[in-house]
């Protein structure tokens, strides 16, 4: 891929692309039918702000099932450069860090709580975010959808800062594939 029409997709400006996948239930007939631009514009929000996975991924069909379309995105990500895939970490918010969320992170933090935090809980959410990003270099990755309750992912938070970072980024992206799975379910079935 030329490198000019690489960074057209980082910045989204090349390919217009849907920011979110909300496009209600879609089959599976119609992923595989669809063009390489409409493909990305419709999934290309199932992995955060990175829609070049969409676009690669694309190239892999006919997909068989929802998880054959998964792996596949997932061998995408995984081919990738490790430069590639710590722009994807970095694109993930931070879990109750203030920033602008996406609809689908929006959604899965609301979820636990995660936009409803005690100025202690905010504080608490703030010191971990902190010393997570100063270690790594990114925000923790926790695939919420896995955790009942916020103090679980908590738990899971001071837990991995004790990882090295080789180990993190591993998690991160394991995590991520969790995250991307549940979209896809909700885009596909509703």
């Amino acid at each position: 891929m030329p490198r000019q029409r690489f960074a057209a997709l980082q910045d989204a400006r090349g390919v217009e692309h849907a920011a979110e996948c909300t496009l209600g239930c879609v089959a599976l007939e119609e992923v595989n039918a669809l063009g390489k631009r409409e493909f990305t514009a419709r999934l290309g929000g199932v992995f955060e702000h990175s829609p070049w996975i969409a676009e690669r991924a694309w190239e892999k069909r006919p997909f068989g099932s929802l998880d054959d379309l998964h792996k596949k995105m997932m061998r995408t990500l995984e081919a990738s450069t490790e430069d590639e895939k710590l722009r994807l970490v970095r694109a993930h918010p931070e879990l109750a860090g203030g920033e602008a969320l996406t609809v689908s992170s929006s959604s899965e933090q609301g979820r636990l709580g995660f936009n409803a935090l005690t100025k202690e809980e905010r504080d608490e959410m703030q010191a971990l975010n902190r010393r997570y990003r100063e270690k790594f270099g990114f925000p923790c990755i926790v695939a919420l959808r896995l955790h009942a309750e916020r103090a679980s992912v908590l738990r899971e938070m001071r837990r991995r800062l004790a990882n090295d970072a080789p180990a993190e980024l591993a998690s991160a992206l394991e995590q991520i594939g969790h995250i991307t799975r549940g979209r896809l379910e909700k885009l596909l079935h509703g």
